[in-house]
């Protein structure tokens, strides 16, 4: 199975965000997928270290992993990394399995974040 790409934005203008998507849509190769998020607040606050520390774990491995395992592997509560997983799941960055076990599907994970001093 080839892996999915995804781009992570930062942007209050999610229309545009839309837009670019829906361009991506009517090319006829893989665009990949894009996540976007309103403020760099909203961002770090739903992706935190631990997060991207699950998220790393599974893209790295490549493999389906159960939240058991996926503990132990990062040292973790295993209630904590369900809660994460969860959030995880809930944004698109990782899938669960019918098993309930935990994969990756992107082999290719960009942030793209831009700041620019106030005109």
């Amino acid at each position: 199975m080839t892996k999915r790409r995804l781009t992570i934005t930062l942007g209050a203008d999610w229309q545009a965000a839309l837009r670019k998507a829906g361009k991506a849509v009517t090319a006829l190769t893989y665009q990949g997928e894009i996540l976007n998020f309103e403020t760099p607040a909203a961002f770090f606050g739903r992706l935190t270290e631990r997060r991207w520390a699950i998220v790393q774990a599974l893209q790295q491995d490549g493999d389906t992993v159960g939240v058991r395992e996926l503990a132990r592997r990062l040292g973790r509560d295993v209630k904590r990394v369900h809660e994460d997983a969860a959030e995880l799941v809930a944004l698109g960055l990782i899938e669960r399995t019918q098993t309930g076990a935990l994969r990756c599907p992107y082999g290719d994970i960009h942030v793209d974040m831009h700041m620019a001093a106030a005109a």
